[in-house]
């Protein structure tokens, strides 16, 4: 016996190597239940994401805007009667009401990074005998690229339109065989109409926008549609995503303005997201279960198996505490080498699948991460699981009678 080592370790690896078959059967399944939760959860990862990615590329997180048009009815006389039924009109483009003052003040909140004024309305591209209908965005590139992923995109051109530029999506421009430096017609819903020339190209990986969105210059966009100097969104990117509702609520205290976060208005989205988290957490549970009752079932077995030597032990002087702690490491150790073995596997299934999952062009679907963090909260968890595996088996073996457990 090694001097220098607790009598509990001694004790532990001894009784794991007399049991070598079982011991590396347990560590095996352990690693596979390892391997699978850290692939998982670098998936879910993963997709999440690039799911967030996608729809921040050309989503703003906050949008401030005009308070939507309320009907009324006209003034009726007292003491007459009337039966009359209002219905809302069509919603027009408005410009925010003293946007300048609403952008300074929402730019000096905590956790605002970019504010940037849009125009949002529907035109019409008009090219020889071919009239599409598209969504027209007027822009300020120089705050608007900070907020949304357009100069990544741009696969032809460039990213920034002048006042007599036009930025269109790659299928839109092979709808209409449209290249770089070719001219269009922007018509608006009221009739007015411009000629502009194609200064970018860009692909978002989204049809509906490929084929849908066109983007000008600010003051283009407000000529085009009749509001001098007014911008009918002001589009706002702050430093945490995910706590963009809080920041939209802490906007809409200012009057005269409506204020949407992204998570509002993807919040279908978001309710299939934290279906797909749950059934993620649910099949993680059940694996670290399995693992579970593995460790256990062998732990009870070799109380089973060792009950004469415990016995003896105890006759000799071995006190409960220091049975239940000999239990009690074999299945600690039990669970460390099973998600040391299990990370190792899970790194490698990682490995795998980046050089499987990928597109034509030989890019990957998207990015799966797994992080030192990761290996190490499943290393916790894993040692975690295997102590509480083994309390059972450990008391089982600590209240063995050594006259009993001698007699067999």
């Amino acid at each position: 016996m090694n001097p220098f080592l607790p009598f509990e370790w001694v004790l532990a690896t001894r009784f794991l190597r007399e049991g070598l078959l079982q011991t590396l059967f347990i560590i095996a399944g352990v690693a596979l239940g390892v391997s699978v939760i850290v692939f998982m959860s670098a998936l879910l990862a993963g997709l999440q994401g690039s799911i967030f990615k996608t729809l921040l590329d050309f989503q703003a997180q906050i949008v401030i805007k005009a308070p939507d048009e309320a009907p009324r009815s006209l003034r009726q006389e007292p003491d007459t009667e009337y039966a009359t039924r209002v219905q809302p009109g069509a919603q027009r483009p408005r410009s925010l009401d003293q946007w300048q003052k609403v952008r300074d003040t929402t730019l000096a909140m905590p956790g605002v990074l970019v504010v940037t004024p849009v125009i949002e309305d529907t035109a019409f591209i008009v090219r020889g005998d071919a009239s599409i209908g598209v969504g027209l965005r007027g822009i300020e590139p120089e705050s608007y690229l900070r907020l949304i992923a357009l100069q990544e995109k741009i696969i032809a051109g460039r990213a920034d339109p002048g006042s007599t530029d036009v930025l269109i999506g790659r299928d839109l421009a092979k709808d209409l065989g449209l290249v770089i430096g070719d001219k269009l017609t922007l018509q608006a819903a009221k009739g007015a109409s411009v000629v502009l020339f194609v200064a970018g190209i860009f692909d978002f990986g989204n049809q509906g926008q490929n084929k849908s969105a066109v983007y000008v210059a600010l003051r283009t966009a407000q000529s085009l549609l009749g509001l001098p100097g007014g911008v009918t969104r002001l589009w706002v990117k702050v430093a945490a995503p995910f706590d963009a509702e809080i920041t939209a609520q802490q906007i809409a205290t200012q009057p005269g303005i409506q204020v949407e976060s992204w998570i509002e208005t993807n919040a279908e989205f978001f309710k299939a997201l934290s279906g797909q988290t749950l059934s993620f957490f649910i099949i993680r549970l059940f694996v670290g279960l399995t693992a579970a009752l593995g460790i256990a079932s062998v732990l009870v077995v070799s109380v089973v198996q060792k009950s004469k030597e415990i016995g003896i032990l105890r006759a000799t002087g071995t006190t409960r505490r220091q049975i239940l702690g000999v239990f009690l490491l074999q299945g600690a150790m039990l669970g460390l080498l099973g998600s040391l073995l299990g990370s190792l596997l899970g790194w490698g299934f990682l490995i795998a699948w980046r050089g499987f999952a990928v597109n034509a062009e030989g890019v990957p679907f998207f990015t799966l991460e797994a992080g030192p963090m990761l290996y190490l909260y499943v290393a916790l968890g894993a040692t975690t699981v295997g102590v509480l595996s083994a309390l059972f088996p450990a008391q089982r073996a600590a209240r063995l009678d050594p006259a009993v457990a001698i007699r067999g």
